[in-house]
C-alpha cells in the first residue's frame, strides 16, 4: 500500500473512533486534583463535596472530636439498595494516625471519590458497592495533620496529637518547640562557619553537602542542631514541642506503659480520638477487613507487633500471605512484612488491636519509598532505605529542579550570632512529590479494594434429602464461601471474639431428631452431632475462605420434609433458604 494512503487511513480511523467511540478517560462528575496535599479545612471541603455529588452513596457523620475540637469525620459508602448495610461485610479504611503521614488521607479521599466516579461505568465497582460497605475515616489525627501544614516542622515532626505534655518535666507544657528562624515554614539545620577546628567541611563536588571531617582533619563548619532557640532557658533546644505522644501506641492489645513503650498514654484509649474510633468500630461488628495507611518505607505490614505474642493461626496466615503477596505485585518497591520481625516492636498498635483484639484481617501500608522516586530499589534491596545526601540532591535537581531543598541562608541567632540555616523542607523524604501522588493513591487503593473483594461471600450450596427408613429422613445442606477471607477468623474462633456463625433449622410437619456438622473427606465422612438443641448449629469457625461447611439433620416425618434454614453471621450477613 502506498505510504500516503496508509497515513490517510490511520487519520480517518482515528477521527471516526473519536467521533463514535466512548472517551478513553470520561469527564469526571466531580473534578478533584490529586497532585496536591490538603490541609484540614480543605480535607473537610473535599469530603463534603463528594457527599454532595453522590448523596445516595455517601453519608458523613461525626464519631467524635479531637483534642483541639476538630471533627472526626467517618464516611460510609455503599449502594443502599438490597441487603441492609449492617448485614454486609464491612471494609474499614483510615489514615493519618501520625499527623505528618499526610498522603494516607489523600488515599482515603481518592478511594471515596474513585469508587463513586466508577460505579456507573465499571461493573466490578457496582457489584462491590452492592455487596460491601466501606467505612472511611480520612484522618485519625486531624490536629497533628493541620499542624504539619500550618506549623514549622521537620521532615519527621508533627507525628503526635496536640494534647499538651510536659516532656522535659519542668512544670511547663509545650514551651520549647522548634523555631522557624528564617520564616520558610520548615525546620531545617543550623550551621556556623568557623576559621578552624570545625567538625564539618563542604563536599568538593557539591558545597550544599557538609561532611564530617576525618580524624586529624580540621573543618570549617560546626553543626548546631535543628532550627531553634532555648525558649525556656534550660540549656536545651526544642526539647518540649507540641504534644509528644503517639496514638498508635494507645490501643488495647498488648498496650504497655510509657516507660516501656514511649508515647503510650496513661492507659489504653486514653485520648479522645482513639476512644471515639474504638467506639465506632465496636459499633460495627460487620467490619471484616481493615487498612490503616501510614508512611513511609513502602511496606505492607501485618502483626504481631511484638515477638512475645507468637505467630498468628495458620488458617489466618494463609489469608494474610495471599493478600500480602498480591500487594507486592500491585505496589512496586513495596515489601510484605511482619511488624516486630521486619520493622520494630510496637505495643498497643491499631492494627494489632483490630486483629488480635477483634479478629479482623488488618494491614498497615507504609506509603512511599525512594525506589518509587528513582525507579530502582536501594543497593541493599530494602524498601525505605534512605538514599545518600548526594543521591537525594541529584534526584531533586533532576526531577524537580531543586524545589525540595532550601539552600543555606545567613541569619542572626540570639546565642550563636551569625549562622546559616538550610536543608530539606518538611514536604520531602516521608511524602511523595506532588507529581507522583495520584499513582500512589491509586495503587494503594487498588490493593485495599483487592482485600475488600476478598471479604466473605457465603451462599447455600447443594441440598440432598434421602430416606433413612422408618419415617426418618437424612437432610444435608452446605454453605459455601467463594472468597478468600473466612466468615470468622481463627483468631476470633480461638478467643471467642464476637458472635459465632449460626445455622437455624425449622421443619414443617416434622421433628428434628439430631443435627451436626459433616467432617472428613470422601469415604471417611462422619457427623459431629450437637449434644442439645439440634435445630441450631453453631459454626465457631465460620465458613472457611474458598471453602465450605456441610451440615446434616435427621428429621422424623411421615413424608419428605419441608425444611427452612437461616444462616446468620456478623461478617457475612444473613441468608435464608
Amino acid at each position: 500500500m502506498p505510504r500516503p494512503l496508509f497515513v490517510v487511513m490511520i487519520v480517518v480511523a482515528a477521527f471516526c473512533g473519536a467521533q463514535s467511540g466512548a472517551p478513553v478517560t470520561p469527564k469526571a462528575t466531580l473534578d478533584i486534583p490529586w497532585n496536591r496535599f490538603r490541609d484540614w479545612t480543605e480535607t473537610e471541603s473535599a469530603l463534603k463535596a463528594i457527599r454532595g455529588a453522590w448523596p445516595s452513596l455517601v453519608t458523613l457523620e461525626s464519631i467524635g472530636e479531637s483534642v483541639e475540637g476538630r471533627t472526626l469525620w467517618l464516611a460510609t459508602l455503599a449502594d443502599r439498595d438490597g441487603v441492609p448495610l449492617n448485614e454486609r461485610p464491612g471494609m474499614w479504611i483510615d489514615a493519618n494516625v501520625h499527623g505528618n503521614e499526610v498522603q494516607g488521607t489523600e488515599a482515603c479521599l481518592y478511594t471515596l471519590w474513585w469508587l463513586c466516579e466508577e460505579r456507573a461505568r465499571n461493573p466490578r465497582v457496582a457489584a462491590l458497592l452492592k455487596r460491601v460497605v466501606f467505612y472511611i475515616l480520612p484522618s485519625q489525627n486531624p490536629d497533628g495533620r493541620d499542624w504539619w501544614f500550618k506549623g514549622p516542622n521537620t521532615t519527621h515532626s508533627s507525628r503526635t496529637g496536640k494534647k499538651p505534655l510536659d516532656e522535659d518535666r519542668d512544670g511547663r507544657f509545650d514551651e520549647d518547640g522548634p523555631d522557624d528562624l528564617d520564616g520558610d515554614g520548615s525546620i531545617t539545620q543550623m550551621w556556623k562557619r568557623v576559621p578552624k577546628d570545625g567538625t564539618h567541611i563542604e563536599d568538593p563536588d557539591d558545597p550544599r553537602i557538609l561532611r564530617a571531617v576525618r580524624p586529624g582533619q580540621s573543618g570549617t563548619w560546626v553543626y548546631l542542631g535543628q532550627e531553634g532557640i532555648d525558649n525556656d532557658g534550660d540549656g536545651e533546644v526544642n526539647e518540649d514541642g507540641p504534644g509528644g505522644y503517639d496514638m498508635n501506641r494507645n490501643w488495647p492489645s498488648d498496650w504497655q506503659p510509657n516507660w516501656i513503650q514511649g508515647g503510650a498514654g496513661d492507659y489504653p484509649l486514653s485520648y479522645p480520638e482513639t476512644r471515639a474510633i474504638a467506639d465506632a468500630i465496636l459499633a460495627r461488628p460487620n467490619i471484616a477487613g481493615v487498612q490503616s495507611y501510614h508512611n513511609n518505607g513502602g511496606m505492607i505490614l501485618r502483626g504481631p507487633g511484638s515477638k512475645d505474642f507468637g505467630d498468628y493461626p495458620s488458617r489466618d496466615l494463609e489469608v494474610y500471605d495471599a493478600l500480602g503477596k498480591a500487594g507486592e505485585e500491585m505496589l512496586p518497591f513495596y515489601k510484605y512484612m511482619i511488624i516486630w520481625k521486619d520493622l520494630y516492636s510496637v505495643h498497643g498498635g491499631f492494627v494489632n488491636w483490630t486483629y488480635e483484639g477483634l479478629g479482623i484481617v488488618s494491614f498497615t501500608n507504609e506509603l512511599w519509598n525512594p525506589g518509587q522516586y528513582t525507579g530502582r530499589m536501594s543497593e541493599r534491596g530494602i524498601p525505605g532505605s534512605r538514599m545518600s545526601e548526594k543521591e537525594r540532591l541529584e534526584w531533586d535537581d533532576r526531577l524537580e529542579l531543586g524545589a525540595r531543598f532550601a539552600p543555606r541562608k545567613e541569619i542572626d541567632h540570639p546565642k550563636w550570632g551569625k549562622i546559616e540555616v538550610g536543608g530539606w523542607k518538611k514536604d520531602t523524604d516521608r511524602v511523595p512529590p506532588p507529581f507522583m501522588l495520584e499513582e500512589l493513591c491509586h495503587r494503594n487503593m487498588a490493593f485495599t479494594l483487592y482485600q475488600a473483594e476478598s471479604l466473605p461471600e457465603v451462599r447455600f450450596g447443594d441440598v440432598t434429602t434421602t430416606s433413612a427408613g422408618e419415617g426418618l429422613w437424612r437432610v444435608r445442606v452446605e454453605l459455601r464461601n467463594d472468597r478468600l477471607t473466612p466468615s470468622r477468623t481463627a483468631r476470633a474462633r480461638d478467643k471467642r471474639i464476637g458472635r459465632p456463625d449460626v445455622v437455624a433449622c425449622t421443619v414443617d410437619g416434622g421433628r428434628i431428631v439430631a443435627g451436626g456438622v459433616v467432617v472428613g473427606g470422601p469415604n471417611r465422612e462422619s457427623v459431629e452431632w450437637v449434644e442439645d438443641r439440634p435445630q441450631r448449629i453453631v459454626l465457631s469457625g465460620g465458613v472457611p475462605g474458598r471453602g465450605r461447611v456441610r451440615m446434616e439433620w435427621l428429621i422424623a416425618s411421615p413424608k419428605e420434609p419441608q425444611v427452612r434454614w437461616r444462616y446468620t453471621s456478623e461478617k457475612a450477613g444473613t441468608l435464608e433458604r
